[in-house]
């Protein structure tokens, strides 16, 4: 029945999951600037956009991935290498644009070893490749440079992490591309959709012809290629291939997209709600900072609030498995 309670509570839900991440941003900004006069300011809000570029490009890979049940401990470790050997090549002479190339690259190629490494080994899950990924990327960055960062990069290159565009940060301005690029993908391409479908029920997605594999691997090949993406934004705002650059940054992203309405049951998650997630990951920590808390306890209440978010998804999900 359209008007009965099962409806109700289904729309509800649904609302929640849908406008619960900007509901929870819009009391955040709310209580900070009451808490703290500098946050409303233009110069604190653009520092917090910025901040959260780097969050917000791993979390829209990582998304991609989650909506297939899965995840990707790498991106951190992937940023790092891709990170250096950016910055390797730039220092050999490269272009900027090649640079931007090494970085990418690198990401997309790690990320399609993951899912060739998850899919053709039929491993039981993504934990086990992306966790060996962590480890040896990590460990050549360092190898590579002998834990000490490349600096002094070209202006050409740093420009897409210390630049702006009319007042605007310019990795606000790659972020919002590549948030329209992937919402296309994921709403209006045959391949975004079949990874809901594998997300929703592998088994089915492959009884109804979906190349699972296939898709999988472009998957993990799309979340490092945006921990290229990030390589870049970090490098050039850091002046600087550092072999730590990312690390830990595989849990802000997960947390941003699931803070977002996504589901580490797959099958759901949006570009908007990763965004709002990120941004929420950035206003967090920056109102911390505003509040003179401790770098010690601000660990502390990220990790609540990670932990939080991943128990919210496992109620809604044991609702809608009752309401089915």
């Amino acid at each position: 029945m359209r008007g009965g309670p099962g409806f109700w509570s289904r729309t509800a839900s649904e609302a929640l999951r849908r406008f619960g991440p900007l509901l929870a941003l819009a009391i955040m900004c709310l209580a900070l600037s009451l808490l703290s006069e500098h946050f409303l300011t233009v110069d604190n809000l653009l520092n917090v956009f910025r901040q959260s570029a780097v969050n917000a490009l791993l979390a829209l890979g990582q998304l991609v991935v989650i909506i297939t049940a899965g995840i990707d401990l790498s991106v951190g470790s992937i940023l790092g290498l891709s990170c250096v050997l950016a910055a390797m090549a730039l220092k050999a002479g490269a272009s900027p644009a090649a640079g931007l190339l090494v970085a990418l690259g690198t990401g997309a190629a790690l990320g399609a070893v993951n899912g060739v490494l998850f899919t053709k080994l039929k491993l039981p899950h993504p934990f086990i490749p992306t966790l060996g990924m962590m480890n040896v990327a990590r460990g050549l960055a360092l190898v590579m440079t002998g834990g000490f960062p490349i600096s002094e990069l070209p202006g050409g290159f740093r420009y897409w992490g210390a630049g702006t565009v009319a007042g605007v940060p310019a990795p606000v301005l790659v972020v919002v591309g590549f948030c329209l690029l992937f919402h296309v993908f994921l709403t209006r391409t045959t391949p975004g959709r079949d990874l809901y479908a594998i997300g929703g029920n592998r088994q089915a997605a492959l009884l109804c012809g979906v190349p699972v594999d296939g898709r999988l691997i472009l998957a993990y090949a799309l979340s490092g290629l945006m921990a290229g993406a990030g390589a870049v934004v970090l490098a050039g705002r850091m002046n600087s291939g550092f072999p730590l650059a990312g690390a830990g940054a595989e849990l802000d992203s997960i947390a941003a997209v699931i803070i977002g309405g996504a589901s580490f049951f797959g099958g759901v998650g949006t570009v908007l709600g990763t965004l709002v997630g990120a941004l929420i990951m950035g206003v967090l920590r920056n109102g911390l900072n505003l509040l003179n808390v401790s770098a010690y306890w601000q660990t502390v209440v990220i990790g609540a609030v990670i932990v939080a978010a991943v128990w919210v998804d496992v109620v809604r999900q044991r609702a809608a498995g009752s309401r089915s």
